[in-house]
């Protein structure tokens, strides 16, 4: 899969949390156009992770994600804090709340539903259908 391809899934995933957020009265996070390359990387790297890894489940995606914010200088911090790099997920996945484990179903599932090859549409298209088809069930 071209970069290009794996940067607009990680946008989309981006914009699918920053939504699920917003919808768990969260408004710290900014859109993909305003928010910072490190975040923008972040997101890029999860992609590939699961690109890479097919069967990866999401204690293993946050526990890749904490893995890279502790390499990066992040702690645990009772809230997010970009300057002091404190955040309140830098916990094991069994430890956060459904709310924050949902981020991770919900990641996977963006991205796996991107990648459906059958479908040569851009992603932002099918990212489309896959809100539609869920909203029906």
């Amino acid at each position: 899969m071209e970069i290009e391809e794996i940067e607009e899934i990680a946008e989309i995933c981006h914009e699918v949390n920053l939504t699920y957020c917003y919808m768990l009265g969260d408004r710290s996070q900014l859109t993909w156009l305003c928010c910072p390359e490190w975040q923008k990387e972040s997101a890029i790297k999860g992609v590939q992770n699961v690109i890479d890894n097919p069967n990866l489940g999401p204690g293993d995606s946050h526990k890749c994600w904490y893995k890279q914010k502790e390499a990066d200088g992040w702690v645990y911090g009772k809230e997010k804090h970009v300057g002091q790099k404190t955040h309140p997920c830098m916990v094991p996945y069994d430890q956060l709340s459904a709310e924050q484990r949902a981020k991770d179903v919900i990641f996977i599932a963006v991205v796996k539903g991107c990648m459906d090859c059958s479908d040569t549409r851009p992603f932002a298209e099918k990212f489309v259908d896959i809100m539609d088809r869920s909203n029906a069930e």
